[in-house]
């Protein structure tokens, strides 16, 4: 086995978030380490594009509730993009119910140094990146690393762009320039969930009430994002689930082509037979798979 190589079945994630501007990034960590725990993929680094002191500590509380503590975190730095202070990474932080050894943003390392570290250590075509923040980190990690990309990541799945209508969707719209470069530049092929996919399925309080344990940070994190209980789209959920279980039949495939974002932050897919970017759609039936999956693992801990 090659350096740096896993096994056949657990594929190595990069997780890049905005953690604290929705649950669902959360609840899409809660999904990967569950998927860890069961063999099925191996998260090598966790980046940030929230420009918020309090997004690093989080994610570390979680990865060490999950007992994974050594997992990288890398936080995007000097980007001003949403620094504005939330309450369900910030409340868990400071809790001290959760241990965690960074206690600011600022105690973590840069973004994209903690990418290109993560991705030499790996097998060449092997990682499957989840970008479900801004674009920030990996536009920037193109400008000197596009080359490292090209051969180490074989899939980046992104939650972003509105497929069903012509809106800018938020992921898109807090760094168009970042945005428009990436599929423009990105070496692999890119899949993307849409707005309207995420949308369409919420997790509901009731799972949180339900099936997490009274001290649980995710729960935690749900809890303090907005006035419990109520239901919320699963956007980021939906990336990370079809990352790790592309075949498993959850969701289908839009014809292939090329990604364009406007100057306005709306996404378009020109179809193109040799095109390397597609987006997610799905029928009832997958539908109802999908949210089972999710609610299922989010809540699970081995």
């Amino acid at each position: 086995m090659l350096a740096g190589a896993l096994s056949f079945s657990q594929v190595p994630v990069i997780f890049d978030t905005d953690m604290g501007n929705d649950i669902d990034d959360a609840l899409a960590l809660a999904l990967l380490h569950a998927l860890e725990s069961r063999g099925e993929c191996k998260i090598i680094a966790v980046t940030i594009t929230k420009d918020n002191p309090w997004a690093a500590p989080y994610i570390d509380l979680v990865n060490t509730f999950y007992g994974r503590s050594n997992i990288p975190i890398g936080m995007v730095k000097g980007s001003g993009v949403t620094p504005e202070d939330s309450p369900m990474i910030r409340v868990p932080a400071q809790s001290g119910k959760y241990p965690h050894k960074l206690l600011s943003g600022a105690d973590a390392p840069d973004a994209v140094a903690v990418l290109r570290h993560a991705l030499e250590a790996q097998a060449d075509h092997s990682v499957v990146v989840i970008q479900v923040g801004f674009s920030t980190n990996l536009a920037h990690l193109l400008n000197d690393s596009r080359d490292l990309a090209a051969r180490k990541v074989k899939l980046l799945v992104m939650m972003a762009g509105n497929f069903a209508k012509h809106d800018a969707e938020f992921n898109i719209k807090m760094d168009i320039p970042s945005a428009q470069k990436l599929v423009r530049d990105w070496p692999t092929p890119i899949v993307t969930s849409g707005f309207e996919i995420g949308n369409s399925m919420l997790f509901p309080a009731s799972s949180i009430t339900r099936d997490f344990p009274g001290n649980h940070p995710v729960a935690d994190a749900y809890r303090n994002y907005m006035k419990f209980p109520y239901d919320r789209p699963t956007w980021d959920v939906t990336a990370a689930l079809y990352a790790v279980r592309p075949n498993d039949g959850y969701f289908s495939l839009s014809e292939p082509g090329s990604i364009q974002v406007d100057q306005s932050g709306v996404t378009t897919l020109l179809p193109a037979a040799s095109g390397k970017h597609r987006y997610l759609v799905m029928n009832d039936v997958q539908r109802a798979r999908a949210l089972e999956a999710m609610i299922l693992l989010s809540s699970e801990r081995r």
